[in-house]
């Protein structure tokens, strides 16, 4: 391979055998080297495929003023992230979250600590992500020497949820509101405490994810078991008038309509989340 571009001292971009751009990291790979100069393969630590160019090009931008531990340490991270969640994450997350923990890594040093106001929720909805954001502060404070707190665990949990459900930081944020409103309005209004450690807990809350998700993707299912949704009206009116009260919240809040069939899967979940073993 040949050097396409040299990006600082420490990143260049090159075409690899199948003409498809990578961009390569090595510490002191781009000193002094110049566009057409054959790569040093020695010096070559990480090789990053980003097939799409638009994230390729704001990949490269990013990497121009970027310490290069700091590029290292965030792509161990995902690389970890992975190998343990065991989902596709979308390629933008070495941008955002090269970009976010070099940032935070500046914050720290200037004394500036955030408060994460929904660490909790985190915690309980998308523990898994959690977990890769704890490993990823308590590596970062190993190697680097800072002291970030579960609170910077919790931000970087938020990004590999971005990666999973192809979704923007903001999305996110509101998505998280959305399903801890719609828990405190099951518990009002069937007048229940969860069972946190419970299948059907556990389960509501992933239903709760994956209607978010199809929320703001406009993915949302199409009334197509109308029959099975009225039988189920009138099995559990309660359970089904707390989930049309759902969709009342989150056209109010979030300004989205969700159909008759999505209210149907609501209700069925609230009768198991209701039910004691």
């Amino acid at each position: 391979m040949v050097i396409q571009k040299v990006i600082n001292n420490n990143v260049i971009s090159a075409y690899d055998e199948n003409q498809q751009e990578v961009v390569i990291m090595g510490k002191g790979i781009g000193f002094k080297a110049h566009t057409g100069d054959a790569i040093d393969e020695s010096r070559i630590e990480k090789v990053f495929r980003i097939e799409n160019e638009k994230l390729s090009r704001q990949f490269q931008e990013i990497l121009e003023n970027i310490p290069l531990e700091h590029m290292q340490l965030t792509s161990d991270i995902i690389t970890y992230a992975k190998k343990n969640l065991n989902v596709q994450l979308n390629q933008s997350i070495y941008i955002t979250l090269t970009d976010h923990i070099n940032f935070a890594i500046q914050r720290q040093a200037q004394g500036i600590q955030l408060k994460n106001a929904l660490l909790w929720e985190i915690k309980k909805f998308y523990h898994q992500e959690y977990l890769m954001g704890k490993y990823a502060i308590d590596l970062l404070n190993e190697k680097l020497g800072t002291k970030f707190s579960e609170d910077e665990a919790g931000f970087i949990a938020l990004h590999f949820v971005n990666a999973e459900y192809d979704t923007t930081i903001n999305d996110t944020f509101a998505m998280t509101n959305m399903i801890q409103g719609i828990l405190e309005l099951v518990k009002q209004e069937m007048g229940i405490e969860f069972d946190e450690e419970s299948l059907h807990y556990e389960r509501f809350v992933t239903h709760l994810k994956f209607l978010a998700q199809r929320l703001y993707r406009h993915e949302l299912l199409k009334d197509e078991e109308i029959e099975f949704a009225k039988l189920m009206e009138n099995k559990y009116p309660r359970e089904y008038e707390c989930s049309k009260h759902i969709a009342e919240y989150i056209e109010k809040e979030y300004g989205g309509q969700i159909s008759g069939e999505e209210i149907m899967f609501l209700a069925i979940h609230i009768k198991r989340v209701c039910m004691t073993d």
